[in-house]
């Protein structure tokens, strides 16, 4: 998508459709104002009529003769004054859902002077440029006929300057929608083209394509020299090997702490001897989505080109039955020293994650995030809305939290206390992978708290928000613009 700012009038700007929203009550943004008085009053006389009643998210399309533009198309924006960031991102995705399928190939979006509450311009015109990335978004490659790409091939966004940092917000915004573009292929990728191999090569183009990114890939010789013992009982039973994936990205200082990024990346959970149900096992292609975000927000931060370093490691492994499986009531020896009884080989997200997380010690991070569609009891706190978020740091907690809500991609807390801790105490080892049915989100993360106690960690439970199921089957780039935001907040 091409994205261009302008400041001048909407008369003065020529397009195949204007885009203005429409309340239900109160005062038009000045954007609208402007169009009906270059229509004559029509917006106003299609509001009386009630053509369009101003309902958040509700749009009409009118061609238009005469006009610097050959339509409009009018989006309600709701009754709350201001308006809320739920209710703008809905309006955005009303818009680019719309435009998507028609004829347009050159919109006018006049939308960021919408009196969003406690947000600016900047951050609204970065928001539509990655609501248009997200509708614009097709994963079509497997398909024998191709599917039509969408027109809409242009946006020029009326804005009131076109300045350095207006210019800089629209370019992240749509580096983000990139990076979740990047991630809902990975995650969309059927299982017998994504493995463990498949990933690390992936990586390995991501730094080709961006010299800003080094990727370093650890084979399973190497991992077990380094003791990653209970990440390698994962992928025993499967023929595709484990990789260990690091992507560095060097844009501050030399000495600077980086941020780490730790993604889950099972490729295929079929539970392994535990194994799962046969209903909806097809959708365990989604298990390394955690994994997906690390290299959708490495993706976005090559283009960004902030002044920081991050790390992202990637634990990627195929979890299968076979005769080399691990067994339920095996122990093994993580990289920590620690030893854990598996009492259940579907609890393998943890497992893989603990070593990964050991190794992230190495760089002396300065924060260390993993991201993990770890447990199904976090979708049953918290539905598909919210990213499950525990920390052992609450400074960090909460920068995360507002994070989420600037990037209209939240997380809610839940508590890590050390009442739960002894629901993984094991009669045999050090302690066990599983801690029962109560409180299971929790003792998932109070299990892989074990292994962070040397510096400040959060864990995002995306279970929930990783991908949609039913007739829209498909990943949904989360929480990549979340962890975009939260790596970007730390920048001078």
């Amino acid at each position: 998508m091409n994205y261009t700012l302008n400041s001048k009038s909407l008369a003065d700007i020529k397009a195949d459709c204007l885009v203005v929203s429409v309340p239900e009550k109160g005062d038009w943004p000045a954007s609208t104002a402007a169009a009906d008085a270059a229509l004559n009053g029509m917006i106003k006389d299609l509001q009386k009529n009630g053509d369009i009643s101003g309902k958040a998210g509700s749009t009409l399309l009118l061609p238009l003769a005469g006009q610097p533009w050959a339509r409009l198309l009018l989006v309600g924006s709701g009754s709350e004054s201001p308006q809320g960031t739920a209710s703008y991102r809905k309006l955005l995705n009303a818009v680019f859902g719309r435009l998507k399928d028609g004829p347009s190939k050159h919109a006018l979006i006049a939308l960021a002077d919408n009196d969003v509450k406690d947000q600016d311009e900047a951050w609204k015109l970065s928001l539509i440029a990655r609501i248009a990335e997200e509708q614009q978004y097709r994963f079509t490659g497997f398909k024998s006929t191709k599917a039509p790409q969408p027109t809409l091939a242009r946006i020029t966004l009326a804005a009131s300057a076109n300045n350095k940092t207006l210019k800089a917000a629209v370019s992240a915004g749509e580096a983000i929608g990139h990076g979740m573009s990047l991630t809902r292929d990975l995650g969309n990728t059927p299982p017998n083209v994504c493995h463990p191999t498949w990933l690390a090569e992936h990586a390995k183009s991501l730094s080709k394509e961006f010299d800003v990114i080094k990727t370093e890939i650890l084979d399973e010789k190497q991992m077990k020299k380094l003791g990653m013992n209970s990440l390698l009982s994962v992928s025993a039973g499967s023929e595709q090997p484990a990789r260990l994936i690091v992507m560095e990205y060097r844009g501050g200082k030399a000495k600077e702490k980086p941020h780490v990024l730790v993604g889950k990346g099972i490729t295929f959970d079929s539970g392994g001897i535990s194994l799962k149900p046969g209903e909806g096992m097809d959708e365990m292609k989604y298990d390394m989505c955690g994994a997906a975000s690390v290299f959708g927000a490495m993706r976005a931060l090559a283009e960004i080109k902030p002044a920081m370093n991050v790390i992202g490691i990637v634990a990627a492994a195929e979890n299968m039955p076979s005769g080399t499986a691990t067994r339920p009531g095996d122990i093994v020896t993580s990289m920590s020293g620690q030893t854990i009884e598996i009492l259940n080989t579907d609890a393998e997200g943890r497992l893989v994650l603990c070593d990964a997380l050991t190794y992230a010690g190495k760089y002396d991070p300065e924060t260390v995030v993993d991201v993990a569609t770890l447990t199904g009891a976090v979708i049953v706190a918290l539905g598909k809305e919210a990213n499950g978020l525990f920390s052992n740091n609450d400074e960090l907690a909460q920068r995360l939290l507002q994070s989420g809500n600037r990037a209209c991609d939240r997380a809610w807390q839940l508590p890590i206390w050390d009442e739960y801790q002894s629901q993984l105490d094991s009669n045999f080892a050090d302690m066990q992978n599983i801690g029962g049915r109560p409180a299971g989100s929790i003792t998932a993360a109070c299990f892989l708290s074990r292994f962070t106690k040397d510096y400040r960690w959060a864990h995002l439970d995306i279970a929930g928000t990783a991908w949609v199921s039913g007739k829209d089957k498909g990943a949904t780039g989360r929480p990549v613009p979340l962890l975009v935001d939260y790596l970007l907040s730390h920048v001078q």
